[in-house]
């Protein structure tokens, strides 16, 4: 190791970069390094370059070359529906293809016009021609091709590390497939060197259950290392993911400690860009020293840059965690370079040998004569390792000088050639990143620009290198621990900007160990046993339930009193307190609700981003600007009955919005989840909240509990549960002023384009998590046209369902918890019974405990039962159609409208879906639950949600827990236009209006424009996250408007100017006739007009609210003097509170939220904008 002072020595020839903290002989090392990379470099310009090589870099060295490349490759070499890839090339050819070389242009051309005719045999063409362009970059795996392909890229004494890929690990048949193929390249006689990853022969886990994947992963593995000893084959423990990093050094070190195999000498990878290697490179240097004293092999250590950059910056964008790597490339070449200076000296390398794996010149080089520096040169202690087809002509300049490269080779079946997308997507962005020393590789040797660009680049990251420095750290220290222990940080009242909270990462041993004491205290967890039973024993009364609600509604004033800003400030100290009590939560989430510490854990983040969120959203309700004149009433008591499947977030979201408005609220969770309720009420007792404020009401569903919810002292009832709750709360009071987020029949459509491996991946998760048991769950998969016949698909959803760990939550590893309500009739029946024509293709089963392994069933038809009902378990329907017009039918034909998937790489099947599907959360190329506060407001469309609410977590929440009033009805801005749509009812209104009235009308219709060009008429993604589009955008909607006898003229006019803003199909029912000039207005504006007497109104309400329509809207308008309450008390009579009929009776005000909202739909949209890592974004122009 180099150990010298910082650079003593002659100055640096002009114009190169200063040593800085580099050592003295380690800085001469590396300016011998870039003569020696000088002279390779010049000899490598008279190496051949392999022609297919050459049209690659000619094609990536364009603007728009990895474009088209990457496009080429995922569109058309990947879909198994040649039909699909000769429209993907099509496509591509229509667009611009003269960057491509004269002929390869041509045939594009040609191509694309023959694929309209014969797309299959054209497509067919335009694959093997690619397989043949990258050839060398990923080989063919059968007999035939292997046993050549490596005789000729041995030639010249290269040694070759052969890498299988194969489809997508999803289960424990593939698991074992891969183990198999492996085994079998382990046992050639033409194979000497194999690489293989944990994750790819384990299947895929739950990343709690650390010890016990790593167990597994020794299990399934010791018998290759067996093997790979008995056949002298050395084996190589790669990895990519940061997560796998403390997996596979364990699981390494764990297989190599058994007696057996302590001579057996084996290698592992580390990845420079990760600060955590140089470390890790020590722990191994100990324990492998260790070994070697024992009389044990060394081992080896692959030194790589790490290729998994970009899916490591999706990691940390998505869960809004820390970046792994570092910060730069520059930084992690320094660390690289670190590394190998580290390493690489006679005493460290007895124990540990080095593999110098990379592509550029100049650390070849520098290995090169820090070997020769260091007396290694005449032993194997460090060995260089290249990527099989890149470089070639440099390859072989390097090779004669080094003795001999070990070839990186991924080899594939042809027939499986669509998973070598990953590897090669990130082989082209390295080719065609300017960071990256390979985009310039072709030029190094005639370009001098080139050459001084990358030896710039060497000597600045080595300038950096300061073995005096301490270790570098991790960057992502998440230490949930730790946080337990610190306790609540000080008091802030300040307003806080809302930021998403993150989830706790399982990748880091802090972690892990904290949640290893909450499964340890799961078993015997009392937490919030004694609040419930003294909570119960509280209210066991129908009197006490009296007593407690007039407690609280005499409390609330003084709540609503504090202001918007105090109630905040608390607010965002409950998050404060719920945060601290994170793995508290877990732990009674998982003894009372079965929650496994995978679906609680973000549970709790969400409950602190309910809190953040309504403590932001709060000030709006005092902002004048936002009210535009309006005035926010909130009601004095609010009832949220919350669920028992996500007993933390939506209990905590329905106490936090109530408390954010002003009201008093009461508690009321469902039976299987009072103990988290009781823990969730003392946090936010703790935080400030006052007793007489937020009451537990921790009782039985029955007498009491209906005297409760139906109670007069009660404005507002949040409920989250099913439709037939609502139904039956509205059957008890049919006046009730109910916000539901009920049920849920959701589906995932896969067409062929659509990637399989990640399609059955994201169902399976979005399927079985939590046992079925979300509102959000996909209980049905459609499969349109090829899809449906897939081998492949069929095979992976069963192998990945049949694998999943199903235990309670005190397993860490468990995938699958227990069924909460074990006895629910209908779960049972989808659990048991089949439909006509299904037949099961897992059969679920019962284990006992509430646990059930998931079950698939296929042949569901179009209008079935299993097709139409919510059953709230572990059990996925399979329906096959011809068409994605089908499959949209199909999702619609369904009652309700919670959240829907697709699976497409085609942006005109996302357009043709975006259109069409009815359904209030939309996932493209990514499950469909696990909706995340603002990121993605949730709530449906449909039966799916009840009454006038809208979107939790989004940004108009709170307006549906008060009442908007009047207030001040000059507080309208005049400033600005109205939108052009409305400007004829503006025009033929203001020869009829006061001039009061007409200045009202003109502040109204300027703020509705305000409001729709910044939010209601275009999608709004408040994320921007590179790697996923998250948009809220506004649908129209039918509605109905009702205005009775004595209705001001200005109100009307200016709710209708809403409407037609809206651009909704809208009827208004009036009681006398219009003006003239108004009624033309109207019609010009596509409103139909009625004039119905009063009698005949009801009538057709009536017969509305029995019609069975889904998604009612009716607004209805009234005299000044008649109050919105009567209204709606008048309405709710009529219609006998169904609640497929949403009754918006409230005042006419200048807000454009309030006015606008009932003529819209609201719809989150949220689609994966990347392909590994690499952007795509499919949805650009459709949102």
């Amino acid at each position: 190791m180099t150990t010298t002072s910082p650079h003593t020595g002659p100055e640096p020839a002009p114009g190169l970069p200063e040593p800085g903290a580099c050592p003295a002989g380690l800085w001469d090392l590396g300016i011998r390094a870039v003569a020696r990379a000088r002279t390779w470099a010049d000899a490598s310009a008279h190496e051949p370059v392999p022609r297919t090589a050459e049209l690659l870099s000619r094609i990536l060295a364009d603007p728009d070359g990895l474009e088209f490349t990457t496009r080429f490759v995922d569109d058309v070499v990947r879909p198994a529906d040649l039909d699909v890839a000769g429209r993907a090339l099509q496509r591509l050819a229509a667009g611009r293809t003269g960057f491509l070389p004269p002929a390869l242009s041509a045939a594009m051309g040609m191509g694309g016009l023959a694929s309209r005719l014969a797309p299959s045999a054209v497509a067919a063409i335009a694959r093997r021609t690619f397989r043949e362009l990258v050839g060398d970059l990923v080989v063919d795996a059968t007999d035939r091709g292997l046993g050549p392909a490596l005789a000729r890229l041995r030639k010249g004494g290269n040694r070759l590390n052969v890498n299988l890929l194969g489809e997508a690990v999803l289960g424990e048949q593939e698991a074992g497939r891969r183990l198999a193929d492996v085994a079998d390249l382990v046992a050639r006689e033409d194979v000497d060197y194999v690489s293989v990853k944990v994750s790819a022969v384990t299947g895929p886990h739950n990343p709690w259950g650390f010890e016990e994947v790593v167990a597994h992963g020794v299990e399934v593995l010791t018998p290759l290392y067996r093997l790979a000893r008995d056949h002298g084959t050395f084996l190589n423990l790669d990895m990519e993911d940061y997560k796998d990093l403390d997996l596979t050094l364990a699981v390494f070190t764990a297989i190599l400690d058994q007696e057996d195999l302590a001579g057996y000498e084996a290698g592992i990878v580390l990845q420079a860009y990760l600060p955590d290697s140089l470390a890790a490179m020590q722990r191994l240097q100990e324990w492998a020293a260790a070994r070697v004293a024992a009389g044990g092999a060394r081992i080896k250590v692959r030194v790589v840059k790490g290729a998994n950059l970009a899916m490591e910056t999706v990691d940390a964008q998505i869960h809004g965690w820390e970046m792994t790597t570092l910060p730069s490339k520059q930084a992690t070449d320094t660390n690289y370079k670190r590394i190998l200076d580290w390493a690489m000296t006679p005493e460290r390398t007895r124990s540990i040998r080095l593999g110098v794996a990379g592509q550029n010149l100049f650390d070849i080089a520098l290995a090169y004569e820090m070997r020769a520096e260091r007396g290694l040169e005449d032993g194997d202690a460090v060995e260089f390792e290249m990527l099989s087809g890149m470089a070639t002509g440099i390859q072989e300049v390097v090779r004669r000088d080094v003795g001999h490269l070990l070839l990186y080779v991924p080899v594939v079946s042809p027939a499986e050639f669509d998973v070598a997308i990953a590897y090669l997507v990130r082989r082209l962005e390295e080719n065609a990143a300017p960071a990256n020393f390979m985009s310039g590789v072709f030029d190094i040797a005639t370009d001098e620009a080139v050459f001084t660009r990358e030896r710039d680049r060497f000597l600045a990251a080595l300038a950096d290198v300061d073995p005096s420095a301490p270790l570098p750290t991790a960057r992502r220290d998440q230490d949930r621990l730790a946080e337990q222990e610190a306790g609540l940080p000080p008091l802030d009242t300040e307003p806080r900007p809302f930021a998403a909270t993150p989830d706790s990462d399982p990748s880091l041993a802090a972690n892990r160990r904290w949640a290893r004491q909450i499964a340890a205290a799961v078993p015997t967890s009392q937490r919030g046993v004694q609040a419930v039973a003294s909570g119960a024993a509280r209210l066991a009364t129908a009197e006490a339930v009296d007593a407690a609600v007039e407690l609280l509604r005499d409390s609330a004033p003084a709540w609503a009193g504090l202001g918007a800003t105090e109630r905040a400030a608390i607010l965002n100290r409950v998050g404060d307190v719920l945060a601290v009590r994170r793995g508290e939560l877990i732990e009674v989430a998982a003894s009372e609700a079965g929650k496994t510490i995978d679906q609680a854990d973000p549970e709790v983040s969400e409950a602190i981003d309910f809190c953040r969120h309504y403590a932001e959203m709060s000030l709006c309700l005092e902002d004048p600007d936002y009210l535009a004149g309006a005035r926010f009433v909130p009601s004095r008591l609010t009832v949220v009955a919350s669920p028992w499947n996500f007993p933390l977030a939506i209990p905590t979201g329905g106490v936090a919005a109530a408390l954010a408005t002003g009201s008093a609220v009461i508690l009321k969770p469902a039976p299987p989840a009072k103990r988290c309720a009781a823990e969730l009420v003392a946090a936010f007792h703790e935080a400030g909240v006052p007793q007489d404020v937020l009451m537990l009401a921790p009782i039985e569903d029955g007498e009491v509990s209906q005297h409760l919810v139906t109670h007069e002292g009660a404005d507002r009832v949040i409920l989250t549960g099913s439709y037939d709750t609502a139904r039956l709360f509205r059957s008890w009071k049919p006046d009730m002023h109910l916000l539901g987020e009920t049920s849920g029949k959701n589906a995932i459509i896969v067409t062929p384009s659509a990637d399989p491996d990640l399609a059955v991946r994201d169902t399976v998760a979005s399927a079985f998590a939590h046992a079925g048991q979300k509102c959000s769950a996909s209980s049905l998969l459609i499969l349109v046209g090829s899809a449906g016949r897939s081998e492949r698909i069929a095979r992976q959803l069963v192998d990945a369902t049949a694998s999943l760990r199903v235990a309670g939550p005190e397993h860490l590893d468990a995938q699958v918890g227990p069924v909460v309500v074990p006895d629910e009739p209908k779960a049972l029946r989808g659990l048991t019974t089949l439909g006509a024509g299904e037949h099961w293709v897992l059969r679920p089963q019962h284990l006992g405990g509430g646990l059930w392994r998931p079950g698939i069933r296929a042949g569901v038809r179009p209008g079935s039962e299993y097709h139409l009902t919510e059953y709230f378990a572990p059990v996925l329907g399979v329906m096959r159609v011809d068409t994605l017009q089908e499959a949209i039918d199909a999702v619609n034909a369904v009652d309700y409208g919670l959240t829907s998937g697709l699976q497409t790489l085609d942006a005109e099947e996302l357009a043709l879906w975006l259109e069409q599907v009815e359904a209030g959360n939309l996932y493209v190329n990514r499950g469909i639950t696990g909706a995340i506060v603002r990121r993605q407001p949730f709530g449906g469309w449909k039966r799916s949600a009840i009454g006038s609410t809208t979107k939790a977590g989004g940004p108009s929440y709170l307006l549906g827990l008060g009442d908007l009033v009047a207030g001040d009805r000059d507080g309208a801005r005049a400033e600005g236009q109205a939108a052009p749509a409305v400007e004829g009812l503006y025009d033929a209104a203001r020869h009829e209006l006061s001039h009061e009235d007409l200045a009202f009308l003109r502040g109204a219709l300027a703020a509705d424009a305000r409001a729709w060009d910044e939010a209601y008429g275009r999608a709004v993604d408040v994320t921007g996250l590179p790697c996923e589009r998250n948009a809220l955008r506004y649908r129209p909607g039918p509605a109905v408007v009702r205005a009775e006898a004595g209705t001001a003229p200005v109100d009307l006019v200016r709710v209708m100017a809403a409407a037609v803003l809206s651009g909704a199909p809208v009827r208004l029912s009036t009681d006398q006739p219009l003006s003239p000039g108004l009624g033309g207005a109207l019609a010009g504006a596509g409103v139909e007009v009625v004039v119905e007497a009063p009698v005949v109104w009801q009538a057709r309400l009536a017969d509305l609210a029995a019609s069975g329509e889904l998604g009612v809207r009716v607004r209805l308008l009234g005299p000044r003097d008649q109050s919105a309450e009567a209204r709606w008390d008048e309405a709710s009579r009529i219609t006998g509170g169904s609640p497929d009929v949403a009754l918006y009776t409230g005042e006419v005000t200048a807000c454009p939220h309030s006015e606008l909202l009932p003529f819209l739909h609201e719809q989150s949209v949220s689609v994966t904008s990347h392909r590994f890592g690499t952007p795509f974004d499919i949805a650009e122009g459709l949102l």
